[in-house]
C-alpha cells in the first residue's frame, strides 16, 4: 500500500514483484485520488483509506488466507488498522519508513480538519497504531532510511519499541536512503531483495 500525496501502486511494483517471486500472491492497488483510481484525494481520510484496503483484501484473498501486509508512509497507519481488524491471520507486516496518526485525526476527511489534527506537537503518541503493533506477534519489519526528512526520528523509535514487544521485529536502516523507499529500491533493488527476504521468511520457512 502506498503513502500520501502523488504516490501510487506503481512505486512498489518491483517489492510486489519480488514478493511473487517469493511465494506470495501480490495485491498492489491505488487509494482514492491516486493513479488510476476514481474520486478527490481531498475527500479521503485514513478511515478511508482502511475500508478501501480491507475491500480489496475481502475481494481477492481467500477468507482462510493468511496475509502479509506491506505499508509505505501514511499507509504505515493503515497496515495497523489492519492488524487491528484481521488479528491472527497477518502473519508479517512490512513498514517503508512509516507514519502513525493520532486517534482524532483518522475520521477526518483530509480537506476538513486532518492537517491542523497532525499538527498537534506529539499528538501522534496517541496514535492506535502504536497500540496494534505492540499486541502484534507475528513478523515485522521496519525499512527505514537514516535521515527521514518527513517523519520525526521520535516516530520511528516508538515503532521500535511497540514492535520488538511481541512481533519477531527485523530493523532494516538505509543509509543512503530517502523517505521515498520506492524510489530508492529502483536504484538499489539489493536492499529490495533484504526487505522481501525478511518479510518471506516466515512464510516460507
Amino acid at each position: 500500500m502506498h503513502g500520501a500525496g502523488a504516490s501510487d501502486q506503481r512505486v512498489h511494483q518491483q517489492l510486489a514483484q519480488l514478493l511473487a517471486g517469493r511465494g506470495c500472491r501480490a495485491i498492489t492497488f491505488d487509494f482514492t485520488g491516486h493513479g488510476a483510481s476514481s474520486g478527490q484525494l481531498r475527500e479521503l481520510s485514513l478511515g478511508d483509506r482502511f475500508e478501501q484496503a480491507r475491500a480489496v483484501i475481502s475481494s481477492l484473498a481467500p477468507d482462510d488466507d493468511q496475509l502479509v501486509l506491506v505499508g509505505a508512509s501514511m499507509s504505515g497507519q493503515t497496515v495497523a488498522d489492519l492488524v487491528g481488524h484481521y488479528g491472527a491471520r497477518v502473519e508479517a507486516v512490512g513498514l517503508l519508513a512509516p507514519a502513525v496518526y493520532p486517534r482524532g485525526a483518522w475520521p477526518l476527511r483530509f480537506d476538513a480538519g486532518f492537517t491542523e489534527a497532525i499538527r498537534v506537537p506529539q499528538g501522534w503518541r496517541d496514535s492506535a497504531a502504536l497500540d496494534a503493533y505492540a499486541a502484534f506477534a507475528g513478523r515485522a519489519v521496519l525499512a527505514v532510511p537514516v535521515h527521514d526528512h518527513v517523519i520525526p526520528d521520535a516516530v520511528n523509535q516508538a515503532l521500535v519499541q511497540a514492535l520488538s514487544t511481541r512481533a519477531d521485529f527485523h530493523h532494516l536502516v538505509f543509509p543512503d536512503a530517502t523517505h521515498h523507499l520506492g524510489r530508492y529500491f529502483k536504484a538499489r533493488p539489493e536492499d529490495c531483495a533484504k526487505v522481501a527476504d525478511a518479510l518471506t521468511t516466515a512464510v516460507r520457512g
